[in-house]
C-alpha cells in the first residue's frame, strides 16, 4: 500500500447524511470518476479510490461539515498537475465545496521540493538579518524603459530590498522585456553602488508558455535578483519547474493575478491559507504576494494572518517562505502592520510611495518606520 496524503474539504450541507454522501462523491470524482457500484475490486477500490477518513461539523459555524479524504500517492504518478487534479479537479466545478487544508505525504514532499531560498535566503540577499523585507513595484504600463529604470533606481537608492516589475509589464512596445530587464538591473546596480545597499531587481517573467522559462533564464544571466511569476496565468507547474531546475538559482516571487476566484468565496474554491500558503510552498515560490487587509481587495485580517502562518508552519520539508501583503500599505499603517505580522514579512508598497514628491526620501522614511 502506498502512503496517502489528505485534503480537508468544507462540504456545504444541511445535515450529516447529506454531507457524507457529498464527501463520498468527492472521493469518487477526484479519483476513479465512475459510479461506486462499478469500482473494480482489489487494487482500484483499496488503493486508488479516495477514502473518507472523518466528517465533523464545521467548527467555524458555516452551514456544513469538514470532510477529510485521503488519496494514494499512486493516484498522482509523480506528476504535479495531477496532484492538483486529485486535490480539486472536477469537484472544483461543483458548488458548496472548498479546500480548507492539505496534508502532505513523503511522496508529495519528494515531488514538491519546495522553495530554493525561502525567507532566510531572501533576507541573506538583502543583507538585513531578521528584519522585515521591503519591496516596491515600478509602474504604470505605458512608461518608457528609461522612465521605468529611473523609478527602479530611486526605489533602490531609497532602501527598498526588492524592486519588481508591475505585473502588467510584459513585452509591450513602450518597454520591451529584454530592454527593460537590462536597464533596470543596471539602474539598481548604480543605486547600490551609491548607497552601499544590496537591492535586487525582480522582472516579471509571466508570459506565453514558450517564453516564461526563457525569460527567467535571461533574467538570471542579466543579473536580476529574483523573478516574478503569476502562477494562475502562467501555470502552477511553471513555478515548480523553475524551482526544481538545477540550472536556475534565483528566488521566485508569485503574484496573485487571475487567482482571486480561488479564494474569495467562503464556501467554494480554497481557503486563503491552503492556496497562498500551502500550495505556493509546494510549488516552490520563495515569496507570495497577496492583498493586504484594509486595502482595496477585501481580504480580512484573519485571512491574511492565516496566509502568513501557512507560509511559516512546519511542513516536514519545504522551507518557510515570506508572505508579501500589498495593495493597502501606507505610511500611517506601518504600526498596524508591524503589530499584525511581526518581522517575518515582506511589505509590498508602491502606489503610496509614487504619490510622494521625492521618491527616494519617501522610501527612506518607510525603511526607518518599518525597521524602528
Amino acid at each position: 500500500m502506498a502512503p496517502r496524503f489528505t485534503v480537508t474539504y468544507f462540504v456545504q450541507s444541511a445535515n450529516e447524511a447529506e454531507a457524507k454522501a457529498r464527501a463520498l462523491d468527492i472521493a469518487l470524482e477526484q479519483t476513479v470518476e465512475v459510479p461506486r457500484s462499478t469500482v473494480p475490486k482489489g487494487y482500484v477500490e483499496d488503493e486508488i479510490l479516495g477514502r473518507l477518513e472523518s466528517l465533523e461539523k464545521d467548527p467555524g459555524g458555516r452551514p456544513g461539515f469538514l470532510a477529510v479524504i485521503s488519496y494514494s500517492e499512486d493516484d498522482v504518478g509523480g506528476d504535479f498537475p495531477q496532484f492538483l487534479n486529485i486535490v480539486f479537479g472536477n469537484s472544483s466545478i461543483k458548488p458548496g465545496l472548498r479546500v480548507e487544508d492539505i496534508g502532505v505525504s513523503p511522496g508529495i514532499l519528494g515531488l514538491c521540493k519546495g522553495p530554493r531560498h525561502g525567507i532566510a535566503g531572501l533576507r541573506t540577499r538583502a543583507g538585513i538579518g531578521e528584519r522585515p523585507l521591503l519591496m516596491s513595484a515600478i509602474k504604470p504600463v505605458g512608461l518608457s524603459t528609461v522612465a521605468l529604470a529611473r523609478l527602479a533606481h530611486d526605489f533602490a537608492l531609497g532602501g527598498m530590498h526588492y524592486v519588481k516589475d508591475d505585473h502588467g509589464l510584459v513585452d509591450q512596445k513602450t518597454a520591451p522585456f529584454i530592454d527593460r530587464l537590462k536597464a533596470c538591473v543596471e539602474a539598481v546596480g548604480e543605486a547600490n553602488a551609491r548607497s552601499g545597499g544590496k537591492a535586487s531587481f525582480v522582472p516579471n517573467v509571466t508570459g506565453p508558455a514558450t517564453a516564461v522559462i526563457e525569460r527567467a533564464k535571461q533574467a538570471q544571466e542579466a543579473g536580476a535578483g529574483a523573478v516574478m511569476v503569476a502562477p494562475a496565468l502562467a501555470g502552477y507547474d511553471v513555478v515548480r519547474t523553475l524551482a526544481a531546475d538545477p540550472d536556475f538559482t534565483l528566488p521566485i516571487v508569485s503574484h496573485p493575478a487571475f487567482s482571486g476566484a480561488n479564494v474569495v468565496s467562503p464556501d467554494c474554491g480554497f481557503s486563503h491559507r491552503a492556496f497562498f500558503g500551502t500550495l505556493h510552498r509546494l510549488m516552490g515560490a520563495d515569496a507570495v504576494i497577496y492583498p493586504n487587509f484594509g486595502g482595496r481587495f477585501g481580504f480580512t485580517r484573519a485571512e491574511c494572518l492565516s496566509i502568513a502562518r501557512a507560509c511559516a508552519t512546519d511542513m516536514g520539508g519545504p522551507k518557510a517562505i515570506v508572505a508579501a501583503p500589498g495593495g493597502g500599505m501606507t505610511f500611517d499603517r506601518v504600526p498596524e502592520m508591524r503589530e499584525a505580522y511581526g518581522n517575518d514579512i515582506m511589505y509590498l508598497i508602491g502606489g503610496a510611495l509614487l504619490q510622494e514628491s521625492n521618491l527616494v526620501d519617501a522610501c527612506r522614511r518607510l525603511v526607518a518606520a518599518v525597521h524602528t
